[in-house]
């Protein structure tokens, strides 16, 4: 009688074991059958386009290389009607003869205001009432970029009046033809607009755009417009032409005060460039399409996506690492980059 209770009292506990057992399996399954279920959603929905492109008109900031160049192209065959702005006559030339007669372009600087009117009105005459579908803010440069300390307040205008400032004016003066046809604004930051790695004006204007592609897109979504930020990684482009980074960098030094330069050390310099030269030739991808797709995906999904990473350090390292603990970050650019003597 006393084995049978205890087998009866045994089972009673085993019982409600198994059932939580089933209960659990049975909500990780549902979780994951939820979890999927969203992400085929989100898949179906990410791949819907846009119609009628060859009606559609997009005008693209510095085409004159790197990845506005190369989207002019891509929009161009797709079959967009590409407005492309370059710096230099050589510049679009070139682009003249690699592309369609489709594609138009023009010459720009986005630090002259009367330069961008003068692309307006050739916008404005090209699109009709049709109004701008596209506009891609590319136009950008890196240097002066390096410590802090070795800047003047004109190094850091040089960089902002063209990644920033010339982006603001460029995109407030093309906001009546973008309303006409409900269009699209798509903005070059960085993922150094999320992480601060170097000094200059370089972090500060991607930073600046962040912010002002967000607020412009709470605005202009009340007008059909859609906004969306490309925050690429490190990608061999003339923004990271190291050539041209250390000669503005000896430029710098040069001009720096003894008692700045001693601090530092007299070999910073030298240590400074290899450790830039080694953390590029690692970091920079030569395949710059992983950009412009994105760009692409922007202008022709009926869905664009509010980000962009581009870039497998920029998905897999750098914006991860933006969420960490400060103390981290500090901690992988202390391993990048030297230490000044006096530290």
């Amino acid at each position: 009688m006393s084995i049978v209770y205890e087998v009866v009292t045994e089972a009673e506990h085993v019982l409600p074991s198994l059932a939580q057992v089933f209960t659990c399996v049975f909500s990780y399954a549902f979780l994951l059958i939820v979890a999927a279920a969203v992400f085929v959603v989100w898949y179906i929905r990410d791949s819907l386009t846009v119609d009628d492109i060859d009606k559609k008109h997009v005008f693209v900031t510095g085409c004159d290389s790197g990845f506005g160049n190369l989207v002019a192209k891509q929009l161009d065959r797709q079959g967009f009607h590409v407005i492309a702005a370059c710096l230099t006559e050589s510049g679009s030339s070139d682009l003249r003869t690699a592309a369609s007669p489709r594609l138009k372009t023009v010459l720009l600087n986005v630090t002259d205001s009367a330069s961008i009117e003068k692309a307006v009105e050739m916008v404005r005459s090209e699109t009709g009432e049709r109004g701008l579908y596209g506009l891609i803010n590319n136009a950008g440069r890196s240097i002066p970029i390096g410590p802090t300390e070795w800047m003047q307040p004109e190094d850091f205008r040089k960089v902002m009046d063209v990644n920033l400032m010339g982006l603001i004016e460029v995109t407030l003066k093309f906001l009546p033809l973008l309303k006409k046809a409900k269009g699209r604004v798509v903005n070059v930051a960085s993922i150094l607009g999320r992480l601060a790695l170097v000094g200059g004006g370089y972090c500060l204007s991607k930073w600046g755009v962040e912010c002002f592609s967000d607020s412009l897109r709470r605005d202009m979504r009340h007008f059909g417009i859609k906004v969306s930020i490309i925050e690429p990684g490190f990608f061999k482009t003339a923004v990271t032409r190291l050539d041209l980074i250390e000669a503005d960098l000896q430029r710098l030094w040069d001009r720096l005060p003894s008692d700045i330069r001693n601090s530092y050390g007299p070999k910073y310099l030298e240590e400074y460039n290899k450790a830039q030269s080694f953390s590029m030739n690692i970091l920079c991808s030569k395949d710059i399409s992983k950009v412009t797709s994105c760009m692409q995906h922007a202008l022709t999904a009926k869905h664009p996506r509010t980000r962009y990473a581009a870039g497998w350090d920029a998905k897999l390292f750098w914006i991860p690492l933006s969420y960490l603990p400060t103390f981290v970050g500090d901690f992988v650019v202390d391993v990048l980059l030297p230490t000044p003597k006096q530290c």
